[in-house]
Order: C-alpha cells, then sequence, then structure tokens
C-alpha cells in the first residue's frame, strides 16, 4: 500500500518563464516541499533542475528582466500572503530585498524595457486598497504613479509598461466582476480610461483580465466577458479604447500570452475543465491547435503564466497536469507542430515510488439538481470499485466560490482513493467556467442553492450505487469549508462526517476580521456588513450548530489573513460546549491553507484515520447495501469535449 508521502512527493513543476537568451525556463516547483525557485537549461537533455535563490520560504512568481539575467521574486513567510519583491542579479547571487515594508503586499507589474526598473502594487498606502508604482532597481529610487495625490481610494494594479516605456497598462478592480483598463502616461503622469463603466445602458459589469501589451506599444490584449456570457480573447485600442474580438468560444478563455513580436498570442480555453491550447496569428487569423494529452494547461496559483514565449518568439513553454499525472513544463514550437507532432517534455515528473498508471482518472459526469439544471462533478474511483452501493465516499469541495475543479493532479484525492474512497468532486453553482449566468446562481440570499446542489450529489451518488448512504463525508477548504459546515446544518441525515479547512463559520465576523484589502471584493459575493446582514447571519453555520450531529474535524493556519483563525476556534468551541464530537488541528506556520509538506504529511493522515472511524459500517448496514439504481445507468466519461474557437 503507498503511503501519503508518496502521493504528495509526486512533485510539479510551473509557472514557466524563458531566460533573456531563450536557453533555460525558470520555473516555480515544490521540489523541497514547498513553492521554490527553480531552473533547467533547454540545450542538454537529462539536465537536473537548478535551485535559484534558496533563502525564500514560499515563492509565488519570478520574472527575468531584459536584456540580462536579472530576476526579480516574489515570496511570502508563513504563508501571510504579505508578498514581498527582491532582486536577483544573476543566478547563483544572493537575493537583495526590493520593497522593504513587511505589513504590506507587492504584486509584481513587469518590468520596463530598459532594464533597470520595474512597476509594482501596493497597499502600503491604506491596507484596503492598491496603488502602481515604479522603482529603479539599481538606485532604490522610486515613484508613485497611480493613483495620486489626494487619491483616497481605488484597487489599482500594474498590468505591464509599454515596449517604448512611454505607457503602463492598469487593472482597477472594482470587484471580481468589476474592472476597468486605464492607461498611463509616465510622462506627464495623466491617466485616461479606456473600458466604458457599469451604467443603466450597460448594467452588466466586466471583466478584463490577462492584459498584455502588443508590439506596437498601442495595442492591449485581454480576456474580457464585455457583452458576453464567457470570457473571450480581445484587443484594445489603447488610443481610442475600441475592441476587437479575436476568439469567441462558448467556454471561458483562462489565459493569453503574447509573443514578444507580436506575431501570435497563444491561448487556453476551459472546456468543461479539461484545456485546449491554441496559437492564434494575428497577420492572418489562422488558429493553429497544440495537441497536449487530456488533461489541463493549468496554474496553481492564478497570477502565475500558463505560458511564456522564448525571446525570439518560435517556441511556447507551458504547464500541463492530468489527474493522474503531476505538472510538468513542456515546449512546443508552433510553426512547426503539425509535423513534429506533441509539445517536448523538459521537467521530469518525480513520482515518489508511485505508479502513474494505477492512479485514479478524473471522470466527468453531470447530476441532476433541485431546480432541473445538470452539476458537472468530476469522481475519482478505486480500481476495484464496483457500483455495488458499498463504498464509502468523500465530497471534495473546492473554494472560491468562484472557483472550479479542474483535471489537475491532486495528491490528496489520489491518497483517499487509495485508501478505498470514492471521491466526487462537485461543481456546484457559482463556480467557474460554465459562463456568467451560472456563476451568479448563489450570490447574497441564493447561497443555500449551492448547498442544495451539494445535498443533491449525495442522493445521485447513493441512488447510482458510487457509494452507500451512510458511507457519505465532505471535505472542503476556504469557501469549501463553509459548504462543510452548512452542510452538516442545512442536511444532517446524509453526513456521516465532515472535515473544514480554513472554513467560514459566521460570514459577519468573517467580512468584519478579513484582511480588509479582501472586504469589499467579499462584499459583493457573500453580501454587505451594512445592507445584508441579516442574509450574512441566516447563512451562517454558526447560528445552527445545534443541528450538527456528525463528527467535525477543523485543520485551520494561526497566519491566515483571509479567513481568519476566530472562524475556525467559535464553530470549536460552540461544537464542544454542545458535547459534539470534534477534532482540531492548529498550524503556527500556515497561512490560508496547508503549503508546507510536513504539516500535509501530519495533517491527511489524521483526516483518512478519523473518516475511516466514522464511516465504517456494522454487518447490517453492509447487508442492507445496494443501488436503487442499476449500475449500468451510470455514465462516466475521462474523454474531454472537443471544441474549437469562433474566430471574428
Amino acid at each position: 500500500m503507498y503511503r501519503l508521502d508518496q502521493f504528495l512527493s509526486a512533485r510539479s513543476a510551473f509557472g514557466p518563464r524563458f531566460s533573456q537568451d531563450g536557453t533555460r525556463l525558470f520555473f516555480l516547483s515544490d521540489l523541497t516541499g514547498a513553492p521554490g525557485l527553480w531552473s533547467v537549461r533547454l540545450d542538454a537533455e537529462g539536465r537536473w533542475p537548478e535551485p535559484v535563490g534558496v533563502s525564500f520560504d514560499r515563492v509565488t512568481g519570478a520574472w527575468p528582466g531584459p536584456g540580462s539575467e536579472r530576476l526579480v521574486v516574489a515570496a511570502d513567510v508563513g504563508g501571510n500572503e504579505r508578498t514581498q519583491l527582491s532582486l536577483i542579479e544573476r543566478p547563483g547571487v544572493t537575493p537583495r530585498l526590493l520593497t522593504h515594508m513587511p505589513d504590506a503586499i507587492h504584486q509584481f507589474g513587469g518590468w520596463h524595457p530598459n532594464g533597470r526598473q520595474i512597476a509594482y502594487a501596493s497597499n502600503e498606502r491604506n491596507a484596503r486598497f492598491f496603488d502602481a508604482y515604479l522603482l529603479d532597481v539599481e538606485t532604490g529610487e522610486r515613484r508613485h504613479v497611480f493613483p495620486g495625490e489626494g487619491q483616497e481610494e481605488g484597487a489599482y494594479y500594474a498590468c505591464g509598461v509599454s515596449p517604448d516605456g512611454a505607457r503602463l497598462l492598469l487593472q482597477e478592480a472594482g470587484s471580481a466582476w468589476e474592472h476597468a483598463v486605464y492607461v498611463l502616461e509616465l510622462a506627464s503622469g495623466v491617466a485616461r480610461r479606456l473600458t466604458a463603466g457599469h451604467t443603466p445602458a450597460a448594467p452588466t459589469p466586466a471583466r478584463y483580465r490577462q492584459l498584455a501589451w502588443g508590439a506596437d506599444s498601442r495595442t492591449a490584449y485581454c480576456v474580457t466577458d464585455q457583452g458576453r456570457d464567457f470570457l473571450g480573447l480581445a484587443a484594445l485600442d489603447t488610443d481610442t479604447g475600441s475592441l476587437r474580438w479575436l476568439a469567441c468560444p462558448d467556454w471561458d478563455i483562462d489565459d493569453v500570452a503574447v509573443a514578444p513580436d507580436g506575431s501570435k498570442i497563444a491561448y487556453q480555453i476551459n472546456v468543461d475543465g479539461y484545456s485546449e491550447v491554441w496559437v492564434h496569428e494575428m497577420a492572418t487569423g489562422q488558429e493553429t491547435a497544440i495537441p497536449i494529452p487530456t488533461g489541463q494547461a493549468y496554474e496553481p496559483y492564478k497570477w502565475l503564466p500558463t505560458f511564456s514565449w522564448s525571446p525570439d518568439g518560435r517556441q511556447l513553454a507551458f504547464t500541463f497536469s492530468a489527474a493522474d499525472r503531476p505538472a510538468s513544463l513542456y515546449v512546443a514550437t508552433p510553426e512547426t507542430v503539425q509535423t513534429d507532432g506533441a509539445p517536448r517534455r523538459v521537467t521530469d515528473t518525480w513520482a515518489g515510488g508511485l505508479d502513474l498508471d494505477r492512479l485514479a482518472p478524473a471522470e466527468l459526469v453531470h447530476y441532476p439538481t433541485f431546480d432541473g439544471r445538470e452539476i458537472p462533478a468530476f469522481v475519482y474511483r478505486p480500481h476495484e470499485h464496483t457500483a455495488d452501493g458499498t463504498a464509502p465516499a468523500l465530497f471534495y469541495m473546492h473554494g472560491g466560490p468562484e472557483s472550479q475543479i479542474r483535471t489537475m493532479y491532486n495528491g490528496v484525492i489520489q491518497y483517499f482513493v487509495h485508501r478505498g474512497f470514492v471521491v466526487v468532486a462537485p461543481n456546484v453553482r457559482g463556480s467557474l467556467g460554465y459562463g456568467t449566468p451560472y456563476v451568479h446562481l448563489d450570490d447574497v440570499a441564493l447561497r443555500p442553492d449551492s448547498v442544495r446542489d451539494l445535498a443533491e450529489a449525495a442522493r445521485w451518488a447513493a441512488r447510482a450505487g458510487l457509494a452507500h448512504p451512510r458511507r457519505l463525508a465532505v471535505m472542503g477548504a476556504s469557501y469549501g469549508g463553509y459548504m462543510v459546515l452548512a452542510a452538516l446544518t442545512e442536511n444532517p441525515e446524509l453526513w456521516a462526517a465532515g472535515v473544514d479547512i480554513v472554513g467560514i463559520a459566521n460570514f459577519v465576523t468573517f467580512l468584519e476580521n478579513t484582511g480588509p484589502w479582501r472586504r469589499h471584493h467579499r462584499e459583493v459575493e457573500y453580501g454587505s456588513l451594512a445592507h445584508d446582514r441579516a442574509v450574512l447571519e441566516a447563512i451562517s453555520p454558526i447560528h445552527k450548530a445545534d443541528r450538527i450531529v456528525a463528527p467535525l474535524m477543523v485543520i485551520h493556519g494561526a497566519n491566515d489573513p483571509r479567513v481568519p483563525i476566530h472562524e475556525a476556534e467559535q464553530i470549536v468551541q460552540t461544537l464542544k460546549s454542545r458535547g459534539r464530537t470534534v477534532e482540531y488541528l492548529r498550524y503556527e506556520d500556515e497561512g490560508h491553507g496547508l503549503a508546507k509538506l510536513k504539516n500535509r504529511l501530519t495533517a491527511y493522515p489524521q483526516v483518512a484515520d478519523f473518516l475511516e472511524r466514522h464511516l465504517a459500517l456494522t454487518p447490517a448496514d453492509v447487508e442492507a447495501s445496494g443501488p436503487a439504481v442499476p449500475p449500468s445507468s451510470l455514465t462516466l466519461s475521462t474523454a474531454a469535449p472537443v471544441t474549437s474557437p469562433t474566430v471574428v
């Protein structure tokens, strides 16, 4: 039998960036147990990855500078998300700190083409808001370039200096669903808004993401849902503000990368949780599909690139992962992909002694819910599983809620499958990837409907014989932790156990205490303290804790800036005062989730043991089990849907 450390030792590589000479890829990997910065040479086969900047606690990104070996590295400490920026003059040189405010967050916003300055955003002026800065990495001189003197509030993120060095792209994030794009003239400090606002004539706000300059310093490319239900790829004229669509599939485009010469753009389509990778030729509009296996080209950090072009624009690096394959880096040559075939893998996955062919694939299903909708979900089954209605099942809930279970490798899921659990990972209403209307089906007072979707998933799994109706457990982190607590309070008869990881127990105290830079964004989704307090109290599991009868395990990091640890401690104390079964794991060196390998190795075996204890059946239970629906009626598929971009 495999051990947990083997599943968690299956290392991943992600966030590729080409060096300026095109001979090396910089990337992030958890080779040492937490994300660090590494590099691998491309001009020789079988080269061992080399560590870069080993002094960081957790690296969240790295960006090579133009015309040099310089690297800017972003990292935080103890999961606190107060990201600081450092400079490495060349690989092997000790990093030098560029930002010196450990209580503030710093987000990299691009190199100036002169190779001396960087743009970044920081909330140092006011913890609630982000401003844009320009910093000389040689002298330390910096300018507060936006919002400028007297501006009291706003969240403005630097998104790249134009190739001619004259302009800075800015994204204003009013919420996760309402963005605006500005262009700032660096010489004059004058900023112009390029995108329309939220008006009565245009009542639906729009998102503008993955902003990137074209080679002409006039065109900006973006992913946007302006006037659409899905995110498409568009070109934005920074002189006139006019928008021109390049690709409009009936699925979301997740990420884009513009070639250095502006001749082509790589982008990824999220097709029902799977990825398709395409390259768009600007001159002809021709679309070329990059052949990848069934899985996804996806990043664990949403601010990392899925793609990176080599400086000469001939090669495209990306990360690929599947449910049964840890993430690795690949390089493709789009010009010859039709004749050369599949992209070349440039990092070897360390599988920790696992036979990857024995891992569980992600099987796409759609199950009916209370209002007639079909809810997408991925099912992972043990190899010996038969749909005879006797197995235990673990329902794995994603965070967000604006997130999505995708088909990337998840060592924790594979571990539970190996321990004999069927794992069902539903993308209940409110999840990303299925269009804007689907995302908003759980907003504010509609929150309980997503919990009903989860309850219907449990009933469906029992009817289909996937699991025994008295052997159902639910686990989730962050918003997924809220879903665990809500499931145990709203449908206590369905669940035999729950595992809440950094979850929300009380929406009022959560909004009062979450990082001040996050509160407004979260109020758009959950409801505001000023106007929706009654709703927030009504949907908070803490006020229904007396309904919880299933044993509960709670896991939380003491440094969590998103869901402060008080959320865990109040639900634990409340249940203990009622004599309920509750186990609590508190980690002093973690933030929002378990990032460190040593902590995952202690936590998840305890979770598995906890679930096995409380999902055990008596002989009478086994005798009475059996599917109410014939197993042949359950249709599972590991094949990704096939689509193609709509080119405008």
